[in-house]
């Protein structure tokens, strides 16, 4: 009887996943906010199950995509499903938020990458590419709209930064691909987890943003990385330059955060106004020089306990 219920309910969310599919890939405007929560069914799924039925589950999965969508459907399901397996087994065994959103991070930061080299292998399309020959078209544009105005003094500036933009775009990629795999991953457990929550799976909270405590060691990353930029002078296009600034990149929006979460937790200490915070986070994304005063409270907490040290003199 008790199996009877497992495939019936592993069947409904099949077909629920099945719906889902379906409208992210042939309605857009509405799939691309659907496509958040495709990882839902395998959560609830694999809270419920043990590793042979999430299996099963997973290769159902599969031939269903691979029947509703063809190609594309199976890629969409193995990103998203497999964050959802890897999500809905971390809660299942009492993992903390932080945990599994790291883990869901590198689990869909390798379906991106591999997305992305089966689509530059087999359908010939490469999104860097795209992207830089909008870019040069744009700036065709905007040279024959000068000569129009007769500003051609300008036609070489613009030549310059555009050169400059795509070298920027090149060689961060892996820093954005980092990033945006951490912003999908926490959008949808976002929009996932309470809906979830309905279905009888139990999620840890997250607790409040200023007891934010990233582990230490990222400090040292990134004095290694600082100083291996400094030490060296590798050249822009090489692939050492590739990994240490991509690295210093990441590391340091890390510390930036820790820098942020440190700010409300003094803020919360002497009672200041919550605006206040909210205000200065957002002179952090416009002013560089509140960003780097931001991120040297970063490295003070991490490198110091800056917050213990606080505590004990209050």
């Amino acid at each position: 009887m008790k199996d009877v219920r497992k495939l019936t309910e592993g069947a409904i969310l099949l077909a629920a996943f099945a719906a889902l599919l379906l409208v992210t890939m042939y309605i857009p405007l509405v799939g691309a906010i659907v496509n958040l929560v495709l990882p839902l069914p395998f959560i609830i799924f694999s809270y419920k199950n043990g590793p042979k039925l999430i299996a099963a589950f997973a290769v159902a999965a599969i031939f269903i995509s691979f029947i509703a969508g063809s190609i594309l459907g199976l890629g969409i399901m193995l990103i998203y499903g497999t964050v959802g397996l890897v999500i809905g087994y971390l809660l299942q065994k009492g993992k903390s938020r932080a945990f599994i959103l790291i883990a869901g991070s590198l689990t869909m930061m390798a379906g991106l990458v591999i997305m992305y080299a089966v689509t530059v292998s087999f359908m010939k399309i490469d999104i860097i590419h795209e992207l830089t020959v909008a870019l040069n078209e744009s700036v065709k544009n905007s040279e024959e709209m000068l000569k129009a105005m007769g500003r051609e003094d300008q036609i070489a500036k613009i030549k310059e930064q555009n050169s400059l933009m795509l070298k920027q775009i090149v060689t961060l990629a892996p820093s954005a691909l980092i990033f945006a795999a951490i912003l999908l991953t926490f959008i949808t457990q976002w929009i996932c987890f309470p809906i979830a929550k309905r279905f009888g799976v139990n999620v840890q909270p997250w607790g409040h943003f200023r007891n934010l405590a990233l582990p230490k060691s990222l400090l040292w990353y990134y004095l290694i990385a600082l100083g291996a930029m400094l030490l060296f002078h590798p050249q822009e296009g090489t692939y050492i330059y590739s990994v240490l600034i991509n690295a210093r990149s990441v590391l340091e929006t890390f510390i930036l955060l820790q820098g942020v979460a440190l700010l409300f937790f003094l803020f919360h200490q002497k009672s200041v106004a919550k605006g206040l915070g909210v205000f200065v986070v957002i002179l952090t994304f416009m002013i560089p020089l509140v960003r780097y005063i931001i991120m040297l409270l970063g490295i003070t907490d991490l490198g110091f306990n800056f917050r213990k040290q606080f505590e004990k003199k209050e």
